[in-house]
């Protein structure tokens, strides 16, 4: 069943104020999730933060099932983070590397998974290798095979990159991943809300994904999958007594589940606001969600196409709903300023965020506008025609 647009729409409050295209930054929050994440902290400031936890305890466990649903995981492989790139850094600084070890990941991939790479390439003396993209700019899945030896340990790429709308074969690189047993280490930061993330078909040992972009939760959330046959031989980085309890005066015990990456402290407002948006989507239906956000983002990139100064940047056959381009003669800065100016949200992309698909181009900062399912077709013509006038403005 397709989306209902004018329900969804007046379950969102803030799409009275701005035409939001920012929803691979923060995507606007439906209002299921603005009154768990309030009815709780009012429960705070009421009866106390800890009995307002005791209150809320069903729903708050609850958010392990709705994660663990959406993935089609077990519950005890789910641990919840404070943001993507805290899962992300506790699944990678949990597996051990040793000189002459091999990491294979992708040109497009994010900065910040980079940076660690590269931070443990020197204590450890690991090699970084960056699989081949085919024809298209899509990591190619052959080649990577090519690249499989003994030394490999690691793969990990980015499914769907910050700087544009490009899909990384994620279940291709699952397949060459599971035939020679190589861990597989998936950002599914851009991926998750937009559409099906089933580790079935994945095929990943460790999935990490935000709850502020697609998915439509709070700021401040994220988790991580860990596979029920890998997690029990990771130690994370760093405990606490909730990861580990104190079972004796020289030893602690790791908990059996995922949630020996957790700490005892957390923002429970926020973490309910997340299970709100994970059963949102879930009601809508992902499969629902993919193709209508399919429908906007070709809009979106058809209509920029036919501007004469704008260049559209998207690699892939079938991209995903980032659009990223330029206009001849204007940074993306200004084009973000002159667009919120104007009411329409979009952000703007830097280089350095994914260096090395950058540099292979040579993209200068894009701006980035990223519809999602709640847009309405008239706002998609309204920015192709802001952009078209933005010589003039």
């Amino acid at each position: 069943m397709a989306v209902d647009i004018d329900k969804v729409r007046s379950q969102t409050p803030g799409v009275r104020n701005r035409i939001h295209l920012n929803n691979a930054g923060a995507a606007l929050m439906p209002q299921t999730v603005l009154d768990a994440m309030v009815g709780h902290l009012n429960r705070e400031a009421e009866i106390g933060g800890y009995e307002a936890a005791d209150e809320a305890a069903s729903d708050l466990d609850g958010v392990y099932d709705s994660v663990a649903r959406m993935l089609g995981s077990s519950r005890d492989e789910i641990a919840l983070t404070e943001n993507a790139t805290v899962a992300w850094q506790l699944a990678f600084y949990a597996l051990k590397f040793q000189p002459g070890d091999r990491i294979l990941t992708a040109r497009a991939e994010y900065a910040a998974n980079y940076v660690a790479f590269l931070q443990v390439a020197e204590r450890t003396g690991v090699a970084i290798e960056v699989i081949p993209v085919d024809e298209n700019g899509v990591l190619d899945p052959e080649a990577l095979e090519r690249m499989i030896d003994e030394r490999v340990k690691l793969i990990a790429i980015t499914w769907v990159p910050t700087n544009g709308g490009l899909r990384n074969p994620a279940a291709a690189v699952g397949v060459v991943a599971r035939r020679h047993g190589i861990t597989y280490l998936l950002d599914a930061c851009q991926a998750v809300g937009q559409m099906p993330t089933r580790i079935d078909e994945l095929g990943c040992d460790l999935l990490t994904a935000t709850g502020r972009k697609f998915l439509r939760g709070p700021r401040g959330t994220g988790f991580l999958y860990v596979r029920r046959d890998l997690l029990l031989t990771l130690e994370p980085p760093m405990i606490d007594h909730f990861a580990a309890p104190w079972v004796a005066g020289d030893r602690y015990q790791l908990r059996s589940d995922a949630r020996r990456f957790e700490t005892w402290e957390n923002n429970y407002a926020a973490r309910l606001g997340l299970g709100r948006a994970v059963e949102y989507a879930l009601d809508l239906g992902l499969q629902e969600i993919e193709a209508r956000c399919g429908i906007l983002s070709e809009q979106l990139r058809n209509g920029l196409r036919d501007i004469e100064e704008v260049v559209v940047h998207d690699l892939g056959p079938k991209p995903a709903s980032i659009v990223t381009f330029s206009v001849a003669g204007h940074t993306a800065g200004d084009i973000k300023a002159l667009a919120a100016r104007y009411r329409f949200n979009v952000s703007a992309s830097a280089p350095s965020s994914t260096l090395l698909d950058a540099t292979a181009r040579g993209l200068p900062a894009v701006v980035r506008a990223s519809p999602h399912y709640y847009n309405t077709e008239e706002e998609i013509d309204s920015f192709v025609q802001f952009v078209r006038n933005i010589p003039r403005l």
